[in-house]
C-alpha cells in the first residue's frame, strides 16, 4: 500500500474512532473524499478487523418519525488495542523504578521471571509437536500468534535450520530500554525449542522483524515448568 493510501486509511480510521458510529456517507463528507474511496478504505479496515459494523437509526429526508437503519462503523475491540496508550510508558517508567531501587539485576531477575512464564505458556504445545526443532519452531511461531507477536518461520536455504520471525514485539519500548527482556525472550526460545538459538536481529534495536536461527538439530530434554537449563547436542554440519 503506497504512503498516501496509507494516511488516507489512518485518516479515515481515526475518524471512525472519534465520531462513530458513522456512516461512509458521513465519512466523505467530513474528509472530502468520494464515496468510492471511503468505502474502499472502510471494507480494507474492516477486512483487518479493525472496525466493525453498527446500525443506527438514520431519518429519511423529508420525513417525520422513525428512520431507516443505516450501515455505520465504528472502532472493533481489536482496533482499540491500535491506539496508542500510556502503558508503553509506563512499563519502562516502572523498569527504571526497578532499577533504581533494586539495581541492574531486579531488572534482570524480571527478565528471567517473564521468560519463566513463556516457557510455563508454551511448552505442552511445543512438546506435542515431537522432538524436531523445526517442527517445534513451528509450533512455538502458532502459539506466539495467538498472542499477538506476528510470527512466521522461514526457511534458509543452504543452512541447517530455520528462522523464527516476529513482526511484532508487545514489549518493544520497553525493551528498547532494557535488552535484558530480549536475551531473556531468547533464553526461553532456547529452552521451549531444546537447541541453542541465536538472535539475528530484533525490533528494539532498529531489526524490521525480530529474527531468531534456530538450528536443526536434536533435541535431548523436552521442556516442561520444572526444566531450569537446557542440554542440547547438535549435529555436526553436513
Amino acid at each position: 500500500m503506497s504512503e498516501p493510501a496509507t494516511s488516507t486509511r489512518e485518516r479515515v480510521r481515526a475518524a471512525v474512532s472519534q465520531d462513530g458510529p458513522i456512516t461512509a456517507r458521513e465519512l466523505s463528507d467530513q474528509l472530502d473524499l468520494t464515496a468510492a474511496a471511503v468505502r474502499r478504505h472502510l471494507d480494507a479496515l474492516a477486512a483487518e478487523g479493525v472496525i466493525a459494523e453498527h446500525e443506527h437509526e438514520l431519518a429519511a429526508a423529508g420525513t417525520r418519525g422513525r428512520g431507516r437503519p443505516a450501515r455505520a462503523w465504528v472502532l472493533s475491540d481489536a482496533g482499540h488495542t491500535t491506539l496508542p496508550t500510556a502503558y508503553d510508558e509506563m512499563a519502562v517508567e516502572l523498569l527504571e523504578f526497578l532499577q533504581a531501587t533494586g539495581g541492574t539485576e531486579a531488572v534482570a531477575e524480571y527478565a528471567r521471571r517473564r521468560a519463566e512464564q513463556l516457557v510455563s505458556r508454551y511448552a505442552d504445545a511445543v512438546r506435542e509437536a515431537g522432538e524436531d526443532p523445526v517442527d517445534r519452531a513451528h509450533a512455538l511461531s502458532a502459539e506466539l500468534a495467538g498472542d499477538g507477536y506476528a510470527p512466521s518461520v522461514r526457511q534458509v536455504p543452504q543452512v541447517h535450520g530455520v528462522q523464527l520471525c516476529q513482526g511484532h514485539c508487545p514489549v518493544q519500548q520497553a525493551a528498547e530500554a532494557f535488552p535484558a527482556l530480549c536475551e531473556a525472550e531468547a533464553e526461553a526460545f532456547s529452552e521451549l525449542l531444546g537447541v541453542h538459538v541465536q538472535r539475528l536481529q530484533t525490533l528494539p534495536v532498529g531489526g524490521h522483524v525480530c529474527t531468531t536461527f534456530v538450528p536443526a538439530s536434536a533435541v535431548t530434554v523436552r521442556p516442561g515448568p520444572d526444566t531450569s537449563t537446557t542440554h542440547h547436542h547438535e549435529e555436526r554440519s553436513r
